[in-house]
């Protein structure tokens, strides 16, 4: 029976040995508990309590003990494991998808059309800027004819807009468009979608080159670029970016700046813009990289690393946050939901929330205003996941992150800023400032030539005085 049981020991040892050893490689790797020494002071007492165990063993004494000890720390430790490993799958989760793009593809006609289906399609022009979008344009041909045995005649259009122009006065019965584009239709005629429907429509999912993120020479300052999309489907659809913010973190003085850029700013558009001057948002229908790159020759900064937003399922977060708090500048009536928006301090759950940012029609400033808005949206939520209440929570909060969120932010990072957090026990300073303009007509668009779009000339001093702040933040100033 004692030989027995010392076997049984043997074995319960060693297979602790093997899961405490798993769990402080965890620890050590992803900065686990990297506060006030915790992590240090987990690996000497789980050591020590190993050490007693093997020498008790050796000894052959003490063996129910040992039994019952190497038993509760094998348990412990497990779940201990189990924990950090599903942490760290849920944070993973956030930039496990920057390299896949979503693109959706569909053909549309007028709401009134006797089309109704692809099949009505055989013998029918169909319209699309081939020359613009000719990779994807192309796909959904050959997906069709592939698909449904269909070959789509297909006719050649200067643009997405001239294409729906061309629908909506009868001078062609169908077109394809980029999802990724209809935000700029609605834009031009508030009624699109009322005015269109789809008779098919199929998505694709491609593999892109992740981007290389720019590790900072200073592990106290940081540039974190936001985009916000809202749009339905997947985080990683291709969309213009409507929210363009600068978050800029100094985590030795507790500041972080949030710098908007107007989605009509008139900035040159890097990358797939070829450095051609055009609307900010448009960066976002060539990918997160001309996006950013834009932003850091606008600014003269780099960027370390980017979260790309989709609105609709983010603010969702709102309610696992207990709500948030906002200032509003001026009193309106929500256009979806037909509530009063009064001026001042008020509180916001997350369907509010999401009216509060998309909400434009009723503000003076219009789309200006609305930025501002999403600024002051984003500011609270941050200010909320920065407490320490937060963190508690942390597990349903990286859930929800995960469905709304593609960020190239190292697990490491997101993990290190959470114990900086918990070791500091203080909030940061939220401040922010937004670039000013002039909005005008008139100016030639890259992506949409020859048509009269809005657009926001940058005021140089306003533009030189964000610049100022920044560094100044990343200064220590």
């Amino acid at each position: 029976m004692n030989k027995l049981l010392r076997i049984v020991n043997f074995i319960m040892i060693v297979l602790t040995i093997i899961v405490t050893t798993m769990l402080m490689y965890s620890i050590f790797k992803y900065n686990i508990l990297a506060f006030m020494n915790i992590n240090y002071i987990v690996a000497i007492v789980l050591s020590l309590i190993l050490l007693l165990l093997i020498i008790l063993l050796i000894k052959n004494k003490a063996k129910i003990f040992v039994l019952i000890s190497s038993l509760i720390l094998l348990i412990t430790t497990m779940f201990a494991y189990s924990q950090i490993n599903n942490t760290v799958n849920l944070v993973g989760n956030l930039n496990k998808n920057t390299t896949v793009n979503t693109t959706t593809m569909s053909i549309v006609v007028a709401k009134d059309s006797e089309i109704n289906s692809i099949k009505d399609l055989e013998g029918v022009e169909v319209l699309a800027p081939v020359k613009v979008d000719s990779e994807n344009i192309n796909k959904l041909v050959e997906d069709i004819k592939n698909k449904e045995d269909i070959f789509l005649n297909v006719k050649e259009s200067e643009s997405y807009i001239k294409s729906y122009d061309d629908l909506i006065n009868s001078k062609n019965k169908a077109i394809i468009i980029n999802s990724a584009y209809e935000n700029i239709l609605e834009m031009n005629d508030s009624q699109y979608h009322n005015k269109v429907k789809k008779v098919y429509e199929t998505s694709y999912t491609k593999e892109v080159t992740k981007r290389q993120s720019k590790v900072s020479n200073n592990s106290d300052v940081l540039n974190i670029y936001i985009s916000g999309i809202d749009t339905y489907g997947p985080i990683t659809s291709v969309s213009r970016s409507d929210v363009n913010i600068i978050m800029t973190i100094n985590k030795k003085t507790n500041k972080i700046l949030l710098t908007t850029t107007p989605r009509d700013a008139y900035v040159r558009i890097a990358d797939g813009g070829n450095d051609q001057y055009d609307k900010l948002t448009h960066a976002g229908v060539y990918g997160i990289d001309s996006s950013i790159h834009t932003l850091e020759n606008l600014y003269n900064i780099d960027i370390n690393y980017y979260a790309r937003i989709n609105f609709t399922s983010f603010l969702k977060l709102v309610d696992k946050l207990g709500g948030i708090e906002v200032y509003n500048e001026q009193e309106f009536k929500g256009t979806r939901d037909g509530k009063i928006y009064p001026k001042g301090n008020i509180q916001l759950n997350s369907e509010q929330a999401l009216e509060f940012v998309r909400e434009r029609y009723g503000l003076s400033g219009g789309d200006n205003d609305r930025g501002k808005n999403q600024q002051k949206v984003i500011a609270a939520i941050i200010k909320k996941l920065t407490t320490t209440n937060a963190l508690s929570n942390y597990q349903e909060i990286i859930e929800e992150l995960s469905t709304s969120i593609q960020t190239d932010i190292p697990v490491e990072q997101l993990i290190s800023l959470a114990n900086e957090q918990i070791e500091k026990k203080s909030e940061y300073s939220v401040s922010s400032q937004a670039l000013e303009g002039q909005g005008t007509m008139g100016m030639a668009s890259y992506a949409m030539p020859g048509y009269n779009l809005y657009m926001m000339k940058v005021d140089e001093k306003s533009l030189e005085e964000s610049r100022n702040n920044i560094e100044a933040v990343l200064g220590g100033r």
